[in-house]
């Protein structure tokens, strides 16, 4: 069953108004790609925005068993009468994308809700190789590209560049915190050297990334999503920097320019 044009057109329009930076990394994707990445990034913006939508937990785990339980079983009328979620399944079948993957992103969701320490970085990791890395090694297969690292590794560097803009060390492994003697209430220099640590973890991810991505013979397009996190990082080392009031954004103008230059090299 093919999804409806109107529900991808739904799809553009959820980035363009509630995440400018993905809409505009997708406008450098061929034009017959370019509605399924729409899908899955505005999947992935439906999931992350739960958390803002609901006055309880509870009900916001309710809202992402329900992206759990349509992605699990067979498309119901009801499922496909969802703008996102049709055009998320058309995309999955047409591209044969890992239905475990997409799901694995909803549940990594539920972490959020909490706003709790991470136990660990293995499982902070996980989080972020659901989250941001699963949409763009997703998007990449949509482009034709190979396997590659690349894909990977700038997407756990996206990862981790949204944890450190959170405010009071929400969702930060409690082992890296505790290697520091850092508190997510108090003692602000241990936590600045906790996520100058995770800071330095993700320029890692980055870099490696860079070095993979120049082999690529196609599908760059996909890495523009994590274009801005260098801009990101360099605020967790500014003298200015709160890590209990969260990072300051990004002027839009910069964030553009930086899209754009990412796309006339290797995307990142």
């Amino acid at each position: 069953m093919t999804a409806a044009p109107d529900h991808y057109a739904l799809c553009e329009a959820a980035l363009r108004e509630r995440d400018r930076d993905l809409w505009l990394a997708s406008l450098f994707a061929p034009p017959a790609a370019r509605k399924h990445i729409h899908a899955i990034y505005a999947y992935a913006l439906e999931a992350a925005e739960v958390r803002t939508k609901v006055s309880q937990p509870l009900l916001g785990e309710m809202r992402l068993r329900w992206w759990t339980d349509a992605l699990s079983n067979e498309a119901s009328e009801g499922t496909r009468a969802h703008p996102v979620a049709d055009a998320l399944i058309d995309t999955i079948e047409r591209f044969a994308l890992p239905r475990e993957e997409l799901i694995a992103l909803a549940d990594a969701h539920v972490a959020d809700l909490y706003d709790d320490q991470m136990p660990d970085m293995a499982t902070f990791e996980t989080y972020a190789h659901a989250t941001a890395a699963g949409p763009i090694r997703w998007a990449a297969r949509i482009l034709g590209a190979p396997d590659s690292p690349a894909f990977n590794e700038a997407g756990m560097a996206l990862g981790i560049a949204r944890v450190l803009r959170l405010p009071s060390g929400a969702l930060l492994p409690a082992d890296l915190l505790a290697r520091h003697g850092a508190d997510i209430h108090a003692n602000t220099q241990a936590l600045r050297a906790a996520l100058s640590e995770l800071r330095d973890k993700a320029q890692t991810h980055y870099d490696a990334a860079r070095r993979a991505a120049g082999a690529l013979p196609k599908g760059r397009e996909a890495l523009l999503a994590a274009a801005t996190v260098p801009a990101y990082l360099a605020r967790v080392g500014a003298a200015d920097y709160d890590p209990l009031r969260g990072m300051s954004d990004i002027s839009p103008l910069r964030r553009q320019w930086r899209i754009w230059r990412a796309s006339r090299g290797v995307g990142l």
